[in-house]
């Protein structure tokens, strides 16, 4: 099987033997005018005939589909295929999938469960899709996607196009700035697990009347999960894992937030992690209480009165950050976000891994740079100063720990350029690798050029 030069391009033989017959309607094209909160753009499509399915599997959609599986990557179904074997397995079937697609027989398999651990304790479960069914949602996501979005909330910012979790932040910011300094802090429980699939496709079917496509989501939600090699029915939720669910998520909390805009207040949202922002602890507690009344009654859904309040802005966190006392208040990262990131740097800096300093800042880096693009947005440089210091600090203890005995320790001083009689001091002190790291010596054998030398990039940009 040849392979491309390119991620996103399959090699011509296999398009035209995949992809030879185009779909009779044309594409829909994305909105160029962003989210809109009218309400003529608010109501749903009109019910009128549509060819959905069509564009589901017209040749440019299924191009942008197979690119984004590619990109995302990711495990194998129960099938075992890889995202690898995707092409070829098109290459053989493609007509007759295509065929159950437009006749609406396709029949999704079963999702694969899997168990993650949640950063605060527990375990989310993830319901994997086989490789093609990941890119039959994703086509189908396209489609859908062009023709929704645009009717969804302003407030909303989670797996939509063009917004993203530091936009979420940066209103509630700007809330809190604007004298809304208590926070109603709602937490769904289990939501993704918990969506009631009737309501859900009812949702579905005042925006869609392509029976084909209806039949095809609900074929989705219902696939059944495989753990430990048996299938169980499923007769609620919509899966993490598969490219689909967090549209459908979407869509059911788009009442929340219509309801949430009829109302007048001010909030954000992204995903099942909603924040309302209101002037004194007296309205908050009224909106929570009639706001929960609300996802219960109406949505079918339940929160989480253990992990929901009302309190002031710096107690809750809201997508890893909290907003700080001050007049104009700044973006701060939450303590249970810097929790998670020491303990992580704790594991991958571990004195007794057993494992070179080389391998040791690769992973350590690659972390590092995830993280920053993401929790470097916040406004406490200091903060990340701090950070810079204790993972240098970290290093020279794993460092020293590893030369073990004194020879070791003295030939890689005097190695680095340290004075005999100081090398000689340090190498036979008694001080423990933490302290030692703090020492003169090491600031001289381990500088931070030497550490930026192996790719650990500094956090903040004029950390000592």
């Amino acid at each position: 099987m040849p392979r491309t030069s390119s991620a996103d391009r399959w090699p011509k033989s296999q398009l035209v033997l995949a992809f030879m017959e185009e779909s009779k309607g044309e594409p829909l094209r994305a909105s160029s005018g962003g989210t809109k909160s009218t309400k003529a753009m608010r109501q749903p499509e009109s019910p009128a005939e549509e060819l959905l399915m069509e564009e589901v599997c017209n040749r440019e959609n299924l191009r942008e589909a197979m690119k984004r599986v590619k990109a995302n990557g990711g495990s194998a179904g129960v099938d075992r295929m890889t995202v690898e074997g995707l092409p070829q397995y098109l290459v053989k079937h493609w007509t007759t999938i295509r065929e159950q697609l437009l006749s609406g027989s396709y029949k999704p398999q079963p999702v694969l469960r899997v168990e993650i651990p949640k950063p605060d304790g527990g375990v989310r479960k993830l319901g994997i899709p086989t490789v093609l069914d990941r890119f039959i949602q994703q086509a189908v996501l396209q489609v859908l996607q062009r023709r929704w979005d645009r009717t969804f909330s302003e407030h909303s910012y989670g797996f939509r196009p063009g917004r993203s979790a530091h936009q979420a932040v940066l209103k509630a910011q700007q809330y809190v700035a604007e004298g809304h300094r208590w926070v109603v802090d709602l937490d769904l429980e289990k939501f993704f697990d918990r969506v009631n699939h009737d309501k859900l496709m009812g949702r579905v079917a005042q925006r869609v009347s392509d029976k084909r496509m209806l039949k095809l989501i609900r074929a989705f939600l219902e696939a059944g999960v495989m753990e430990e090699g048996l299938v169980s029915p499923v007769d609620e939720g919509t899966p993490q894992g598969g490219p689909l669910s967090p549209l459908l998520s979407n869509l059911v909390l788009d009442e929340l937030d219509q309801m949430l805009e009829r109302r007048g207040h001010r909030f954000a949202r992204y995903a099942d992690d909603c924040n309302i922002y209101v002037r004194s602890r007296r309205a908050g507690e009224r909106v929570m209480g009639s706001v929960s009344r609300y996802i219960t009654v109406k949505l079918k859904l339940k929160v989480n009165s253990a992990k929901s309040a009302v309190a002031r802005r710096w107690e809750r966190k809201f997508l890893g950050f909290s907003v700080s006392r001050d007049r104009q208040p700044k973006r701060r990262i939450a303590p249970k976000a810097i929790a998670r990131f020491k303990q992580r740097v704790r594991e991958l800096t571990g004195r007794t891994r057993g494992i070179g300093i080389a391998r040791m800042a690769k992973e350590l880096a690659q972390y590092l740079r995830g993280w920053l693009s993401y929790f470097g947005w916040s406004q406490t440089p200091s903060v990340l100063a701090d950070f810079d210091k204790w993972i240098r600090r970290r290093l020279r203890s794993m460092m020293w720990k590893q030369w073990r005995n004194y020879w070791t320790r003295y030939r890689q001083l005097r190695r680095r350029g340290v004075a005999k009689s100081l090398a000689i001091n340090t190498a036979k002190s008694n001080h423990g690798p933490w302290r030692i790291a703090m020492s003169p010596a090491l600031a001289i054998a381990l500088p931070n050029s030497y550490f930026e030398s192996l790719g650990i990039p500094r956090l903040a940009a004029s950390s000592d």
